[in-house]
């Protein structure tokens, strides 16, 4: 097996922006998914639209859109992307207090999206919290993982079962 070395190292393993510029641009696309766990019964207020602050998964949507435009600021070396899509999609399961965040960002460009993807899905998981909280403190936030990439050298998609 040959050794794999971090793009992100420089030949003395200090921390480097990766240059992309000799790269072609391309069609690139990543769905990402965060889960975020509660009691049923604050699932359900969830659900019917009354939680105090409102509206959580609309406002959980927007923050995940807004966060994905703000990457590259966030991540210190991840690259500034324009943006051609950025979606947040919402499930509900609340007999087992389950709401499930699923962000897909597409851009045309030298780099891949998946930072974008999971950034918009951690942080409408956060914001589904932040608007929750006044019901219930022990919410939490878990399996934050790239569910799909499309694009650039290679595709890849997670079909192995694992956590997430």
């Amino acid at each position: 097996m040959s050794e794999r070395r971090l793009t992100h190292l420089d030949e003395e393993g200090a921390a480097r922006m990766v240059d992309v510029g000799a790269k072609q641009p391309s069609e690139r696309r990543a769905r990402a998914r965060a889960r975020v766990r509660m009691a049923p019964a604050t699932a359900r207020a969830v659900e019917a639209g009354d939680a105090p602050k409102g509206d959580v998964l609309g406002v959980a949507r927007l923050a995940g859109i807004q966060a994905a435009k703000q990457t590259g600021t966030l991540i210190p070396l991840a690259h500034p992307l324009p943006l051609t899509f950025v979606d947040v999609e919402a499930r509900i399961d609340a007999g087992r207090g389950l709401v499930e965040l699923v962000a897909e960002a597409r851009t045309v460009a030298r780099t891949g999206v998946e930072m974008e993807a999971m950034t918009a899905c951690a942080v409408a998981a956060l914001t589904v919290y932040d608007m929750v909280k006044g019901l219930e403190r022990g919410v939490e936030v878990e399996g934050v993982v790239l569910l799909e990439k499309s694009g650039g050298r290679s595709d890849w998609r997670r079909d192995d079962g694992g956590p997430g």
